[in-house]
């Protein structure tokens, strides 16, 4: 029993904070309410129109303003205070739901309305969503946002099964114009947890300046970045490509297994359950490491491969099961890596490019995997994803070995250049014993040291060598013998 409790307390050990927890629960209402409208709103448009193609439409215009604008949306958010930005867009959008839910139940609603309110939406999301990313880093310590990353993954998942399920049940019953109205009702609750949380408790990152080229320095600073720029275009790829649910699962549904609406419900359900326990599992672990995101991305890849291989409806869910768990670690992984490798003033903007990654691809790889699932057949719309998400992670393997091996070498150069400098320097009189002098001229610097207890011995301090992707060794001090010393001075005079 208490490792039942100990495993639960590291499980939800974030929301020991008190704002954090506010912010979880008004969370855990207002998602499902976002999933309840997403189902009505598709609904609606199928009742206007009967187009699959204009269904289409209308989600690329509701993404394509992260695709566009969430780089500038990004710098908005590093400018100014995110919890009042998140009170001003959370009103905004419950604003834009009441609006659809009247006139929807008042008859009036047309199809360009609908456009533009999906356009309207996606423009309060580019804003919302670099906002709300960048503000878990207030709400908690450093050593808990992989927790809290994860159990907001969660959340979004579980609404993901409640959300739609609950929509269909109102659809049926009292008509779409309701769920519109309780999504827009569904928005106080996270209004209220802003309004109630506690400011002074706060860890408030000092805005960043306004001034120009902001944009682009946000662009240089992921682009100069390895640790950043590798998991943004690991995420572009797996959001673009493996990522495309919502477009392959219906067609797998119909063409492959035969079933209907029932059946990609069902298939939808099992991911999303799967996604809430591998999210409750992955929240247990402390910050993330670059090997857990590589590894991450190749178990992604291999279910969705396994997947498009299942040769009945039984072993489709089975795999869908593990696919939603798989998925969830990838993205809690990619996500807070992002966050905790971030500088605070950058940090909106890096967010920011984290949901054109993840979101403002999808009006890209939808239509493009669509194409290859009707064309080719739904399982090589799956084989399309699988292969750019091992091909994305050996990428990154690469790339992050590439990045050590530089940061060796050029740890290497400074150890050389300083042992040499200090061999063509007369030598100083031996101190007392005492301690040795830590000082160096930079993080990669190696000083050469007199030994306290014996006089004639010369001690390096080397750089800390890298290990593995990102993790440092700890220092290593040995003593250079005469021939090291000859090979240094020689190699100086080349």
């Amino acid at each position: 029993m208490s490792r039942l409790r100990h495993a639960t307390r590291d499980t939800f050990r974030s929301l020991r904070n008190r704002n954090y927890r506010l912010y979880f629960w008004g969370q855990t209402v207002s998602v499902s309410g976002t999933w309840m409208q997403g189902i009505a709103q598709a609904w609606l448009v199928l009742q206007l129109t009967g187009s699959g193609t204009v269904l289409g439409l209308t989600t690329a215009l509701q993404f394509l303003p992260i695709l566009l604008g969430g780089p500038l949306a990004g710098v908005i958010a590093d400018r100014v205070d995110k919890r009042r930005l998140l009170l001003v867009t959370q009103s905004t959008a419950a604003l834009l739901a009441v609006a659809l839910g009247l006139l929807t139940a008042t008859g009036v609603v047309t199809l360009w309305m609908v456009l533009a309110l999906a356009f309207a939406f996606g423009c309060v999301v580019a804003v919302d969503n670099p906002t709300r990313q960048s503000f878990v880093l207030e709400m908690v310590e450093p050593a808990d946002v992989a927790n809290a990353v994860t159990l907001n993954t969660v959340v979004i998942n579980a609404a993901r099964v409640i959300g739609p399920a609950v929509g269909g049940l109102l659809i049926a019953g009292v008509g779409i114009a309701v769920c519109f109205l309780l999504n827009g009702l569904s928005y106080l609750a996270v209004l209220a947890a802003l309004v109630a949380m506690r400011p002074a408790e706060l860890t408030r990152q000092r805005p960043a300046s306004r001034g120009r080229g902001q944009l682009r320095e946000g662009l240089r600073y992921v682009w100069a970045t390895p640790d950043l720029r590798v998991p943004l275009l690991v995420m572009a790829v797996v959001g673009m490509l493996a990522y495309e649910f919502h477009v392959v699962l219906p067609l797998l549904a119909r063409e492959v297994f035969g079933g209907g609406a029932r059946t990609y419900g069902i298939m939808s359900s099992m991911m999303g359950v799967g996604a809430v326990v591998g999210g409750l599992a992955t929240a247990r672990r402390s910050a993330p490491t670059p090997r857990t995101l590589v590894r991450a991305t190749v178990v992604f890849g291999g279910v969705v491969l396994a997947l498009a291989a299942a040769p009945t409806l039984g072993v489709a869910l089975a795999v869908l099961l593990v696919t939603g768990a798989a998925s969830i670690v990838f993205i809690a992984t990619a996500n807070a890596t992002l966050q905790l490798r971030a500088a605070p003033a950058m940090r909106g903007r890096v967010m920011a490019l984290w949901g054109v990654a993840f979101l403002g691809t999808t009006p890209i790889g939808g239509p493009l995997v669509g194409w290859v699932g009707e064309s080719y057949g739904p399982r090589w719309g799956l084989v399309l994803g699988g292969v750019a998400a091992l091909l994305s992670a050996a990428f990154a393997a690469r790339s992050l070995r590439g990045s050590a091996a530089t940061a060796v070498a050029a740890g290497d150069v400074a150890v050389a250049t300083a042992v040499a400098a200090a061999a063509a320097s007369p030598p100083a009189p031996a101190p007392a014993a005492t301690p040795l002098d830590a000082s160096a001229t930079g993080p990669r610097a190696a000083a050469l040291l007199r030994h306290p207890l014996r006089p004639g011995l010369d001690v390096v301090r080397r750089p800390r060598a890298r290990r593995g992707l990102w993790g440092d060794a700890p220092p290593r001090r040995h003593a250079a013998t005469p021939a090291q010393r000859r090979r240094t001075r020689r190699r100086a005079r080349r």
